[in-house]
């Protein structure tokens, strides 16, 4: 089960640092880390809708009316409503929403968890190590991990097979 310090300390670890036991510690990379882990976290679960970080949620109005978006949801793919801001206007007393929400690091898959590292490792290198002949090749690797992610992500169920098309019925 991984944590947010096995991530930071394995982005460390890729730059050639020496891993850290907390992100309470006073050191730079346990400081970087701790600023840098939930936005990169966030950011790329907000970047396209993972699998194991979409759900759908059902919502009901609140007292003012409103459907509230919760605030685990880093966005929202798909609702019958229209969204302002943190709430979403609908014409009904329910509305369900397809939604990719926060996920512990515990929950990663290993191709996501590569990936957050990958990026972590990305953003900690200017800082520690102002290396752009680094921060270039991670970089790329970047690029690569999240085009093999998103592959594997998207190939993780089998598609379901038209059940019950007339046009297709017709033809046989």
């Amino acid at each position: 089960m991984l944590t947010k310090v096995d991530l930071c300390s394995m982005a460390l670890l890729k730059l050639g640092e020496k891993p850290i036991q907390s992100l309470n510690e006073n050191t730079t990379n346990a400081k970087l880390g701790r600023m840098l882990i939930d936005s990169v976290i966030d950011v790329l679960l907000t970047l396209y809708p993972w699998r194991f970080a979409t759900q759908t949620l059902h919502l009901t109005k609140n007292s003012d009316g409103d459907f509230i978006i919760p605030g685990h949801v880093l966005r929202i793919t798909k609702t019958r409503g229209t969204i302002q801001g943190k709430k979403i206007i609908a014409n009904s007393e329910t509305v369900s929403v397809k939604a990719v929400v926060r996920v512990q690091p515990a929950d990663f898959p290993s191709f996501f968890a590569s990936l957050v590292v990958t990026k972590l490792a990305m953003e900690l290198c200017m800082p520690l190590l102002a290396d752009q002949t680094l921060f270039r090749t991670l970089t790329a690797l970047y690029e690569t991990e999240l085009q093999n992610a998103k592959f594997t992500d998207s190939t993780m169920s089998p598609e379901t097979g038209i059940e019950s098309f007339n046009l297709i019925n017709a033809r046989f």
